[in-house]
């Protein structure tokens, strides 16, 4: 494959930092994001709480007794979301293929961009710009791929920016310790000390074969990352996969009770997806389709979460506002978009974690049992079609995922 030319842009403790714009004497102290009591947890830090120990998922108690001065905020993911946005749109304007990795993070493929601009200078010029226009530090890494340039983004941090090229690659990932390799986790790492393999060097010297037969497929692909081959590419963010799911009625209704409950089932059915597959939303489109075949959509940009109860609460009111002819119906319909990868530590600053356990639990036995081992008493539907009376019991709810770019239905 030719040598691409792949930027990473990553926003320093994103969430503390925009809480330092809206709060700038937060600026230079040690700031943990979280629930504001003491059963909460960690969901990001500043640098100056770091160097006390104190890390993300760290329960609340634990990190104010590293750091007893430290300084407590509940998060505002519609905040975060906002300039999460704001980022984005800059970005957008500029580059001419980018992919949203996460809600403070981006890829961009420039490869060619040197015959015109020269690449660094560029990728400098955005980095000054976003900086510029919405206050954030961020950092980069460019490089020959989507790995080495997150590893360098790494290097680069705090508010940094460092282009590795293809002849300084196996150099500059060498002495490196092997956690830096995104796809290393604890379990792998602690697997990989035990065989006194410490830095990326090492890493990179084991035979592939051996590898795979210690990790399977995931051995090899780490493998290749420590040797600095990645051919990933760059996943334009209008490309990025959206979830939804329809159901057509036996009969038409106009049972709105029961489309409500109908639609409270999708949308749980729908966010579990989003957790398994490890993905946030950060907008809802409801459809729905007349007894004549009219169809009609309504969507709503959102702060970015996975969670039902946020979700099932703005398709109710999408369908709400939609549903305003009192017809009959014959179709209904959901779908999330603009999908970023993050886990729930991002509504980690809930003061009671109870919610954020029940969502744990509930998904574990999902995974083990499948998705219909638990559900929500509103989203039980009759057993026979008109066993309630009105009708509207759904025919099988169908799944897709699809185009951004593409319309629900």
């Amino acid at each position: 494959m030719t040598d691409r030319t792949i930027v990473h842009l990553d926003l320093d403790t994103f969430f503390v930092s925009v809480e330092r714009l809206m709060n700038p004497k937060l600026i230079g102290k040690p700031v943990l994001i979280g629930g504001t009591s003491d059963r909460g947890v960690v969901a990001s830090c500043s640098y100056e709480a770091r160097r006390f120990g104190v890390s993300s998922a760290m329960p609340m108690r634990m990190a104010l007794n590293l750091c007893g001065d430290a300084i407590v905020v509940r998060g505002d993911m519609e905040e975060y979301s906002k300039y999460s946005r704001m980022v984005t749109e800059i970005i957008a304007e500029k580059a001419p293929v980018y992919e949203k990795a996460s809600i403070d993070e981006h890829y961009l493929d420039i490869t060619g961009m040197d015959r015109f601009f020269g690449s660094m200078k560029w990728t400098h010029e955005l980095r000054e710009r976003i900086i510029k226009e919405t206050g954030l530090p961020i950092s980069l890494g460019l490089s020959v791929n989507k790995t080495v340039s997150k590893i360098a983004t790494g290097e680069a941090k705090p508010n940094g920016e460092l282009q590795v090229e293809q002849p300084r690659v196996k150099p500059f990932l060498a002495p490196l310790s092997i956690r830096k390799i995104p796809m290393i986790g604890l379990k792998t790492y602690q697997l990989l000390r035990s065989m006194g393999v410490a830095d990326i060097q090492t890493l990179s010297m084991i035979p592939p074969e051996m590898m795979e037969k210690l990790m399977g497929k995931n051995g090899h692909d780490i493998w290749k990352k420590a040797n600095g081959i990645d051919s990933t590419p760059v996943v334009p963010y209008s490309e990025q996969k959206s979830i939804s799911t329809e159901s057509t009625f036996e009969k038409d209704t106009i049972d709105v009770v029961r489309l409500r409950e109908i639609l409270s089932s999708m949308v749980e059915k729908i966010a579990f997806q989003l957790r398994k597959k490890g993905k946030l939303t950060g907008c809802v489109t409801v459809k729905i389709r007349y007894s004549n075949f009219d169809t009609h959509t309504l969507q709503k940009t959102i702060p970015y979460t996975s969670f039902d109860h946020v979700l099932t609460k703005i398709a109710l009111e999408l369908f709400g506002r939609l549903y305003q002819r009192r017809m009959l119906i014959r179709l209904i319909g959901i779908r999330v978009s603009h999908l970023v990868n993050g886990v729930q530590q991002l509504n980690m600053f809930e003061d009671t974690p109870e919610m954020v356990s029940l969502y744990q639990t509930l998904d574990r036995i999902r995974k083990r049992f499948g998705p219909q081992a638990v559900r929500k008493a509103i989203s039980m539907f009759p057993r026979e079609d008109g066993e309630n009376g009105t009708g509207t019991n759904p025919k099988k709810l169908h799944y897709r995922e699809l185009s951004d770019a593409d319309e629900l239905g």
